[in-house]
């Protein structure tokens, strides 16, 4: 950018030297900074300003969109790897990661501030920011197909911005121009919601239609397509869609074709697929541990790190912050004949650890440690037969885990152990799975999928793991989950989501979408903690992590968080499926109001 700048302050020079003896040229541009008046001309002007969108949307904390892994030391705390703690999936107890802890517990409170993640004066900048590009692009005196190519960049940035915003918040103040300081909008009130979506579903149909499908830089982490923009569209568009079925509000039908149609058209049309390889067994595994994404042809978008440009240190803190899977989360998954734990009579039980992997969906043992594999993933870079796995917190050597259900679909070990802060391992922002299970879900939900529906979508996701083919015609009946309201159809669409999409970030606004808030009122087990295990794992004692007896099964289990300030979970269904207004935004704007049972 820096001789974007240089070249174009050396063409005013030129400029001012031919003209200096003009009378006529009377009101001459300042020569040491670049304005509105002077910038906008070429195609090149117009890259180079939506550069730095991409650069301000780096921010996850202020701009959680394109979420990958923070920069640096805070990477720590702040990763797309650790959204699903604010649910059912993992369990940690790491200090660091209280902010996840509480969310999930419900023992958030209104926040004095900026919150991470929420309402924050970077998003209204980048925002503002948006709004800057949009307000000016036309200014450019190049073909109308390329201003609308670099606009497409900036609404699918807005509408993506302002949908996360609402999945929060619910009304939000919208902009669409750039304010100054006498603008009435600053003190203006929030947008009701159905405004603030028709307006962004506007921008990400505008995106969809002028992106091209190529920048031209071979797929590489640089600028979004508009096979990025067909994903993103189906996703919020289904978010949209389930959240108004669900919650009671008129349109879900239309917010669902439109998440369909987008995801159908990025897969019937677009040059993504699943990324496979013969070895089945670690297929799935494999594209999560890659340290280089380039090439991948399931990855639609994602955040290259690189030593000494941005760096980060995810895998050092990925086993011991992260805590680990929770007995829930490795519960679900079906065993290899198609039907749930429940009822299937492959299932061996969990008394044995190793059993909890016999005849199950193999993503199971590509998501958690089975002690057989720990030589395969080097986990933990210790010597297996001096530090048998499982290890839970408070046993030393090795790697530790709340649950005993130990993390491995990221783990990549060379890079956990590379020095401090110099990590390049990526983050995937965007890939191709995804729209496989929003086309799936988006026809169940408007009762339109067929049988074809899932063999191009869900079928191919089970096929690159070798696991059976879900059937229409059979679907089978998990009594775990037969109060939810739901059909078994859809139960099972949205166990292929968590079980494909497992700390992807994705499972707590699932969660709020489908109106299943009570499924964070169960507490966080672990692994089976009866006399044998606790005999054969840790037989002199050292493990912290406490247990209870489940009341479902009357089993002992490591209960996660007992003793704790988060040992009984909390879940207000009037209150908690939004996010709390910070004090400091209302204290600005009395006409900002808080949400409900936030008062």
């Amino acid at each position: 950018m820096n001789k974007n700048i240089l070249k174009f302050g050396l063409l005013l020079i030129v400029f001012f030297l031919n003209y200096s003896c003009n009378d006529d040229f009377l009101e001459r541009y300042p020569l040491d900074r670049i304005s509105n008046d002077t910038f906008w001309n070429t195609e090149n002007d117009l890259k180079v300003y939506n550069n730095s969108l991409y650069n301000l949307a780096r921010n996850d904390n202020d701009v959680p969109i394109l979420m990958a892994h923070d920069d640096g030391f805070d990477s720590n705390n702040q990763s797309y790897w650790y959204l699903d703690e604010m649910t059912d999936n993992i369990a940690p107890r790491e200090a660091r990661h209280i902010f996840y802890q509480r969310i999930r517990a419900g023992k958030h409170t209104i926040p004095s501030g900026p919150d991470m993640f929420g309402w924050r004066n970077g998003g209204w900048t980048f925002v503002r920011a948006l709004n800057i590009g949009l307000d000016n692009y036309g200014k450019a005196k190049i073909p109308q197909a390329t201003i609308d190519k670099y606009a497409g960049e900036a609404r699918l940035f807005r509408g993506w911005f302002y949908a996360d915003m609402v999945s929060k918040y619910g009304d939000v103040p919208w902009v669409e121009h750039e304010l100054t300081t006498e603008s009435e909008e600053l003190y203006g009130p929030r947008t009701p919601r159905d405004e603030v979506m028709q307006k962004v579903l506007a921008d990400l149909t505008f995106a969809c239609e002028k992106l091209p499908s190529n920048w031209g830089d071979g797929q590489a982490p640089g600028r979004i397509n508009r096979w990025a923009a067909l994903l993103v569209k189906s996703r919020v568009c289904l978010f949209e869609g389930t959240w108004r079925k669900y919650h009671g509000m008129s349109g879900s039908g239309t917010w669902l074709t439109e998440a369909a149609n987008a995801a159908r058209e990025l897969i019937e049309n677009g040059p993504y697929k699943l990324y496979t390889t013969s070895d089945m067994t670690h297929a799935y595994n494999a594209i999560h541990r890659m340290t280089d994404l380039s090439g991948n042809p399931e990855v639609i978008y994602w955040r290259r790190y690189q030593l000494g440009v941005f760096t980060n240190h995810v895998q050092s803190y990925h086993a011991g912050y992260n805590g680990g899977a929770t007995k829930n989360m490795v519960e679900d998954y079906l065993c290899t004949d198609g039907l749930p734990i429940t009822v299937s009579p492959l299932y061996k039980g969990d008394a044995l650890y190793e059993n909890i992997f016999e005849n199950r969906d193999p993503r199971l043992r590509q998501t958690v440690l089975h002690p057989a594999d720990q030589p395969y993933y080097i986990y933990g870079n210790h010597e297996f037969s001096k530090y048998p796995y499982p290890r839970i917190t408070g046993m030393s050597g090795g790697r530790m885990s709340t649950t005993g259900y130990h993390i491995i679909k990221v783990y990549e070990n060379s890079a956990a152990v590379a020095t401090y802060n110099t990590s390049s391992t990526p983050g995937i922002v965007l890939r191709f799975a995804e729209a496989l299970l929003n086309f799936a879900e988006a026809k169940a939900e408007l009762g339109t999928l067929t049988q074809a529906d899932l063999d191009i979508s869900i079928n191919k996701l089970r096929d690159r793991v070798g696991m059976i083919h879900m059937d229409i015609a059979n679907i089978p009946v998990d009594p775990r989950y037969t109060d939810d309201g739901i059909s078994p159809l859809i139960v099972e669409i949205r166990r292929e989501r968590r079980v494909e999409l497992f700390m992807e970030g994705f499972r707590y606004d699932d969660l709020r979408r489908w109106k299943q808030g009570k499924k964070l009122l169960v507490p966080s087990y672990g692994m089976r903690w009866d006399a044998a295990n606790k005999t054969r794992v840790d037989p002199t004692g050292k493990v912290t992590i406490k247990s209870s007896i489940d009341p479902v099964s009357g089993i002992e289990y490591l209960d996660i968080y007992k003793g704790t300030d988060f040992a009984v979970p909390e879940f207000v269904a009037t209150k908690h499926y939004f996010w709390p207004v910070p004090l400091s935004v209302i204290s600005q704007n009395p006409a900002i109001t808080q949400n409900p049972g936030w008062n």
